[in-house]
């Protein structure tokens, strides 16, 4: 093999003649050196990404993964705990529905209410234009989280009904209490009636604006209702008087007292002694005078004392 020299500026200046032994030589140098190059720079880049000792790294990885189990056991362990808590939660949250139903049924029974006005097995009845839905109540909850919200509504739910049946109970009650019922003595009979009757002082045919009952001297008086004393004093014709408004156009009136109990603007309960029974102003004898206004005119007292 002939290789000829060449200048740039002077043209053909030698030639080399080599053996094809030579050059086979040569070629087998330079591919040795081109390998070592490789492996070498293989060799560096492996020590610095850090895998020049695979068993190193190996038990680096077996490391990692190992933190990461016991992360995920952890997890787990927490999950499950807190699957118990809601688990706990959700039956004393049923446990409170029942409460509340049975709670419920018993103050329908005691309030004598007609059956189905308040059912607490069923939600109550509700109406309404259509509203468009708020953000995420198109997205379906299910399992433990939707027993929650089921449990949330219900109580919700009975909250509701409770609270409009104490609202019934209560103004009934207060309704009742203000309500004149029953006698206005504890002791005695009816003597005169209400309405059309001879007078015993006159013997004259007048009207009657009340009920007496004959009794003792220093039998107690009560008070139908509850209200607020308006009057207690003499008054003509009546003596000793007790006045007690009721609010809703009810007004009671307990004369010829001996002894009135009661200021004006006291207030007093169903049955509370506001008074002693007399004699005082136009009576033959001790007897309570008892009337019973409604809206300003006097109405039958019979009505209400035999309720």
């Amino acid at each position: 093999m002939e290789l000829i020299l060449l200048s740039k500026g002077r043209g053909q200046v030698g030639h080399v003649q080599l053996s094809a032994g030579s050059v086979w030589v040569g070629v087998v140098a330079a591919a040795l050196v081109l390998c070592g190059a490789v492996f070498y720079v293989g060799y560096r880049a492996a020590g610095v990404l850090g895998v020049a000792n695979p068993e190193l790294q190996v038990d680096s990885w077996r490391t990692e993964i190992e933190g990461q189990q016991a992360m995920l056991d952890a997890t787990r362990d927490a999950v499950v705990q807190n699957l118990d808590a809601l688990a706990l939660r959700l039956g004393q949250m049923n446990a409170r529905v029942v409460r509340l139903d049975a709670l419920g049924q018993r103050l329908t029974q005691m309030a004598g209410l007609d059956e189905g006005e308040f059912d607490f097995s069923s939600l109550p009845s509700l109406g309404g234009p259509e509203e468009p839905l708020a953000v995420g109540d198109v997205e379906q909850v299910s399992g433990l989280l939707g027993s929650f919200d089921l449990l949330g509504a219900q109580l919700d739910d009975r909250q509701q009904q409770l609270d409009v049946l104490e609202d019934f109970l209560l103004n009934r009650k207060l309704r009742d209490e203000v309500h004149p019922e029953g006698r206005p003595v504890l002791s005695g009979y009816i003597s005169s009636m209400f309405g059309n009757r001879t007078d015993p002082f006159t013997g004259r045919a007048a009207f009657h604006k009340g009920v007496d009952f004959a009794g003792r001297e220093g039998s107690d008086v009560v008070a139908v209702a509850s209200g607020v004393v308006i009057w207690s004093g003499d008054r003509y014709g009546y003596g000793q008087m007790v006045e007690i408004n009721h609010g809703n156009g009810y007004v009671t009136r307990y004369a010829h007292n001996s002894n009135n109990l009661v200021a004006v603007g006291d207030t007093v309960k169903r049955g509370e002694l506001i008074a002693v029974m007399g004699s005082t102003g136009r009576a033959t004898g001790p007897n309570l005078h008892f009337e019973v206004l409604r809206n300003g005119r006097v109405v039958n007292p019979l009505s209400y004392v035999n309720q």
